[in-house]
């Protein structure tokens, strides 16, 4: 085993500590972890965190390739890389073939909170400042992409970016986000880099200038109840990023005949009234994470276009300063944390 530091769960908050990393298998990387995003998943998992297991949060994460095991043929020493929330899967199943890992019949790796494959202990993830992982699940991080800004695009961004293409989005389409947050943000730069004309539907109008700013023709105010009727059944993809609990029936009432509403951004129960998909043929769908194809399609798409997250960067040491303001919605749009400071 190999020792590091990292931010550990204890009673609901964390601290810092030393952390023990696998030694590296004939497939696996050594990365140096320079910045990792904070996402809402983990606010979530330290709130639900038991104490039974260890918890180390954070699961989109930029860094430098260290060391390589000795069947590594695509990363070398100092080469900057990205990993996402998945870091093994079965490889064996109809899902991994098709290269949708993220949706492994046996469940993929999750990057903390997960069972290693191998040798069955629990997976500490990037607020640390080393992670050990296998190069299938690696990726290497465009030259003209900020290491920081891009952290966020392997967790927020692939969840938009799949759907966004599942859909076929593109050109002439009609395309609505609800909810302007780390996925939200993101969402809209890749809809109307795709060529779609996009709106963002949000309880105020409150931050029109950044909806005009990333590229979006105007605001739904969900709160609204013209702003609502004027764009009823207007849309023909809805992506809806919301993290918490909410009605789909007045998301539904904005998507066209034949449209479709994908609900990313909340993982609990929902509730849908037959009728509101009915008139209108609408369709209900999901999506999470990205496999290694459609990843790799992404940030391929990133630096070709110049995208990357709009972040607010700090040290680790602040990180339940972070949370704490992504609990209360101050953000705009992704908490990255720098982990130089852990050594």
């Amino acid at each position: 085993m190999r020792s590091t530091t990292g931010w550990q769960a204890h009673d609901g908050t964390l601290q810092k500590e030393p952390i023990s990393r696998r030694d590296l298998r004939s497939d696996d990387i050594a990365v140096r972890v320079d910045f990792c995003g904070v996402c809402h998943t983990d606010l979530h998992g330290l709130k639900a965190h038991d104490g039974e297991s260890p918890l180390v949060p954070g699961h989109e994460f930029t860094g430098v390739v260290t060391e390589v095991g000795p069947d590594v043929t695509a990363f070398r020493v100092g080469d900057a890389v990205a990993v996402g929330n998945i870091v093994d899967s079965c490889g064996a199943c109809s899902m991994c073939a098709a290269g949708q890992e993220n949706f492994c019949r046996e469940f993929p790796t999750l990057t903390y909170g997960g069972k290693d494959r191998h040798d069955g202990t629990t997976t500490l993830g990037g607020f640390s400042r080393e992670y050990v992982v296998r190069d299938r699940f690696a990726y290497p991080l465009p030259s003209g992409l900020d290491p920081a800004a891009a952290a966020p695009l392997m967790c927020a961004g692939v969840t938009v970016w799949e759907p966004l293409r599942a859909l076929g989005v593109g050109p002439g389409m009609r395309v609505a986000v609800a909810g302007l947050g780390g996925l939200g943000h993101l969402a809209v730069k890749f809809a109307v880099a795709l060529g779609a004309e996009v709106s963002v539907v949000s309880r105020s109008a409150d931050r029109a200038e950044d909806v005009v700013r990333l590229g979006a023709r105007d605001v739904v105010v969900s709160s609204d109840p013209e702003s609502v009727q004027a764009s009823r059944d207007r849309f023909d993809v809805l992506i809806d990023t919301i993290p918490v609990a909410h009605g789909l029936a007045p998301y539904l009432a904005l998507v066209a005949m034949d449209g479709t509403l994908s609900q990313v951004g909340y993982l609990g129960g929902i509730t849908v009234e037959a009728m509101a998909l009915l008139v209108g043929r609408k369709k209900l769908t999901s999506g999470g994470s990205g496999g290694v194809p459609a990843t790799t399609a992404m940030l391929e798409f990133c630096a070709a276009h110049g995208i990357t997250a709009d972040v607010e960067v700090l040290p680790s040491a602040r990180v339940s300063e972070a949370l704490d303001r992504l609990e209360r919605g101050d953000v705009r749009y992704r908490f990255v944390l720098d982990m130089s400071d852990l050594g």
